[in-house]
């Protein structure tokens, strides 16, 4: 087994009976995440909030863990509550006129969908371009932009068929058309080295409670610094501006960084656990931690291979992920899904597939124990 893989398990603690198949829905959280939950619940209800500037110092900590993970600035790192949030916040901020156009693709989650459909008020356009397979062809989106696309927008990882693009071609292809290139990172980001600055990506956003193995309701959003005036603020509240604890003379002077989509009272227990998963994934490398998801998801496929079934995914070096769909002729995936989680096995359908998503610190025994209960099912 991989060094990673093994000292990544030794820092979970799913419990011994699962095997725990759903990282691309939400994620087990570890212990050293749960401890530092617990540890701000337990603040809260000794000393209220006499340990508030050590919750806060703990959000800057977080920031900058956040902006070293893809290479930013601290000052282009918003703490969100959701990638919703992040979408919204350029989808909403953005100085769109009537009769300019979003490009996304059509399998997208509705999360990087509707958000740009809602432009429609605005006489914005929505150009959903199609995808075969859960393939998402970058000349296909290249096709369908003009001198009107103002954002490009796409899921790094595809949430359904797994399919990897490269962030740095999507940024190329809105920057030729004078647009700007948006990343849902949710299901790639760490999982998959990003560098933001190399790749030219222009914003990004991710919740922390799939692969970051976070909470819910505590994530990052990523702001181009030059383009920190070019959104309009939304959400604006008191933590929005430069003199934020200025409450007796408040004065609309909006903070130059990102930190001024942080309009109200933080969801301070999330962000406390979300930095401790970050810590996890500083402590191992991104590098590593995705060469060691790499040898479980090979592993995995070769085990449902072997019983038959048949994967969509596309496993080459450039589009391969954490999520692999299949296949198995003659059998309903719900049934198998549900069946499987009678046998304590977690996974979901998607697509019309049974979705399988292990992470870094899956191990084989996890694996055999998947291989086992599903030819059980295969074979009744």
């Amino acid at each position: 087994m991989n060094s990673v893989r093994h000292l990544f398990a030794s820092e979970m603690s799913v419990d011994p009976s699962w095997v725990y198949l759903d990282h691309a829905a939400v994620a087990p959280l570890p212990p050293a995440t749960a401890a530092a939950i617990i540890d701000w619940v337990r603040s809260v209800e000794q000393f209220g909030c006499a340990n508030w500037p050590a919750w806060r110092a703990k959000l800057e900590d977080l920031r900058g863990t956040a902006a070293r993970l893809i290479n930013a600035s601290t000052d282009e790192i918003a703490l969100v509550r959701s990638t919703t949030e992040g979408i919204n916040f350029v989808a909403e901020g953005f100085p769109f006129r009537e009769g300019d156009n979003v490009v996304v693709p059509a399998n997208e989650f509705p999360s990087n969908l509707f958000p740009w459909m809602n432009l429609k008020r605005r006489g914005v356009e929505v150009r959903i371009v199609p995808v075969d397979d859960g393939q998402v062809n970058l000349g296909r989106l290249n096709e369908a932009c003009d001198s009107k696309t103002r954002i490009v927008a796409a899921s790094w990882v595809s949430f359904n068929s797994g399919y990897r693009i490269d962030p740095s071609q999507l940024a190329e292809i809105a920057h030729q058309h004078g647009a700007l290139a948006f990343l849902d990172a949710i299901q790639g980001l760490g999982m998959f080295p990003l560098d933001a600055k190399a790749s030219g990506i222009d914003f990004l956003a991710a919740d922390g409670h799939k692969w970051l193995l976070g909470p819910e309701g505590a994530g990052v959003f990523y702001i181009k610094a030059e383009h920190l005036n070019l959104l309009e603020p939304v959400s604006i509240g008191w933590n929005s501006v430069e003199s934020s604890y200025n409450f007796d003379t408040p004065e609309l002077n909006v903070k130059k960084t990102a930190q001024r989509y942080e309009g109200g009272t933080y969801a301070m227990p999330g962000f406390q656990g979300l930095k401790a998963s970050l810590d996890l994934f500083e402590k191992f490398g991104i590098n590593a931690i995705s060469e060691s998801l790499h040898e479980v998801t090979n592993e995995l496929v070769s085990r449902m291979e072997s019983l038959g079934g048949r994967t969509t995914a596309n496993r080459s070096d450039d589009h391969w992920s954490g999520i692999i769909p299949f296949e198995f002729a003659g059998h309903d995936p719900m049934d198998i899904r549900n069946k499987l989680f009678e046998k304590k096995v977690l996974c979901s359908v998607r697509g019309g597939k049974v979705r399988f998503s292990p992470h870094a610190y899956t191990t084989s025994d996890m694996l055999q124990r998947l291989t086992d209960h599903l030819a059980t099912i295969l074979h009744s």
